[in-house]
């Protein structure tokens, strides 16, 4: 006699793009059955996720929803939960703030703890990156930040269990939620590069959206400074400034496509990683290329980068910093195989395995 599945659904903020949507569809994966509540989500996204996804009015609203986390405290909070074995929320933002009814598990699942509120409060007053509608989204977080902070310290209180996406994760958990936590880090494609073979490894590379906070600035900078090869992919509102102090030994490519990125990405000397990221996918998908890493010495990089095994760190969030240790950089001191190797514990599979034996532990 076979053993019944639990009735699960799956809770998550919105679904737009990005490394928490890996998580949302991996989930799906363990539970094809489970129904998926969120605030907003993307055609594609519905798709992806075989039409399993549930929303409600905020839909409608489309970019304007950005600006009114209360209807998306609203809305999470009204959702009726009623009949599930189990409740997943996937969250950095709203989501965990779910009320399940008595003797449900609720276990979630925590990219951060949400950022405008707390760790990046400062940088998104600065810059909220909604265009036209930063001033107002700049004038309601000053306004509002006491009582949503509060709001946000209760809502994570509610959760049975929280996991981390890793160890970064897992002490902001505990420095802005007091609460204690088990890493599960999120799943990666390290079989996305598998058919792209080495040739010889020319220049670095950076890709991802080109905001602030990823410090791209300092990459663009510092391979200027020394005058060494540097492909940069992605675009963002910092696209125009960093061309603009670029130097010759500059490529951008913009949008490149799939094919593009893998064959730079495999045959860069190394991927620069100089941002402070929750977990960061795109620096682990270089690594399950063989391609070596060099980050800022903080944030999830902390968990993949080993000195003189995966790749190496720099200090200080400057271009001096990065400049020191690129020009002391010899890739051939790397293993490209053991790189790939160390990358599969970072891999979907075992995100399904470690996954699995958490929920079990909980239940």
């Amino acid at each position: 006699m076979t053993k019944q599945q639990p009735k699960v659904a799956i809770v998550h903020d919105w679904l737009i793009a990005g490394g928490a949507e890996k998580v949302v569809l991996e989930l799906h994966k363990m539970y094809p059955d489970a129904p998926i509540y969120t605030s907003y989500c993307t055609d594609e996204w519905r798709e992806k996720l075989d039409n399993k996804v549930v929303t409600g009015p905020l839909q409608r609203l489309g970019d304007f929803r950005k600006l009114i986390p209360f209807l998306r405290i609203w809305w999470f909070g009204r959702l009726k939960l009623d009949g599930y074995d189990l409740v997943i929320s996937s969250t950095g933002a709203e989501a965990k703030g779910i009320n399940v009814p008595a003797g449900t598990p609720h276990v979630s699942y925590i990219h951060a703890p949400t950022h405008y509120y707390w760790s990046r409060y400062d940088e998104y007053l600065k810059n909220p990156g909604l265009g036209a509608l930063d001033g107002i989204a700049r004038t309601g977080l000053k306004l509002l930040v006491r009582p949503l902070r509060n709001w946000d310290f209760k809502a994570a209180q509610k959760p049975d269990f929280l996991i981390a996406n890793s160890t970064h994760t897992q002490s902001s958990i505990s420095q802005y939620y007091m609460r204690d936590s088990r890493v599960v880090h999120p799943p990666v494609d390290t079989k996305r590069f598998g058919n792209e073979s080495t040739q010889k490894r020319h220049g670095f590379v950076i890709t991802g959206r080109q905001t602030p906070y990823k410090r791209v600035d300092l990459a663009v900078a510092a391979c200027t400074r020394l005058n060494v090869p540097l492909t940069v992919i992605g675009k963002g509102p910092d696209h125009e400034r960093l061309k603009a102090m670029a130097g010759p030994s500059i490529t951008f490519l913009g949008f490149a496509s799939d094919h593009v990125l893998t064959k730079t990405v495999v045959n860069s000397e190394a991927f620069l990683f100089p941002g402070v990221d929750d977990f960061g996918i795109a620096p682990v998908e270089a690594l399950a290329a063989g391609t070596p890493v060099i980050a800022f010495k903080a944030g999830g990089a902390l968990d993949y980068i080993v000195p003189g095994k995966t790749g190496e760190f720099f200090d200080a969030q400057t271009v001096d910093s990065l400049a020191q240790v690129l020009q002391a950089f010899d890739s051939k001191k790397y293993s490209s195989s053991g790189i790939k190797k160390f990358a599969q514990r970072f891999s979907i599979e075992q995100f399904h395995k470690n996954m699995t034996a958490t929920l079990k532990d909980v239940l």
